[in-house]
């Protein structure tokens, strides 16, 4: 039986990408993503805002960071990821983050 891992995304960065270089050469970034949704509560607009993790490598991490600052408008294409580690105490997290497939700049400024 087939299956589907895909995440589609549309929000604005929170930050400048982070890029790092692995030892062969190749970059790595990592970008926050906020997404914001609206519902109503006792006649009051209310906006809830989710942060993503989105990682992207080589030429996607390349983009991101020639063209994209704090605020910049993506469309990003990915999927799921979850990592489970151990912190400093011991202590086991988990951690759930988007690996990019496609990533689309939206800010007129950057086509």
């Amino acid at each position: 039986m087939a299956s589907v891992n895909k995440v589609i995304l549309i929000g604005n960065l929170g930050q400048a990408p982070d890029v790092r270089v692995t030892n062969s050469g190749m970059k790595i970034a990592e970008i926050s993503i906020a997404t914001s949704s609206f519902y109503k509560k006792d006649n009051q607009r209310i906006e809830k805002t989710q942060w993503h993790t989105v990682t992207l490598w080589g030429r996607l991490a390349e983009v991101v960071e020639q063209y994209t600052t704090k605020g910049s408008s993506v469309y990003v294409e990915g999927r799921l990821e979850h990592e489970k580690w151990q912190d400093q105490n011991g202590t086991t997290r988990y951690t759930t983050k988007i690996v990019a497939e496609t990533v689309q700049l939206l800010d007129k400024r950057t086509r």
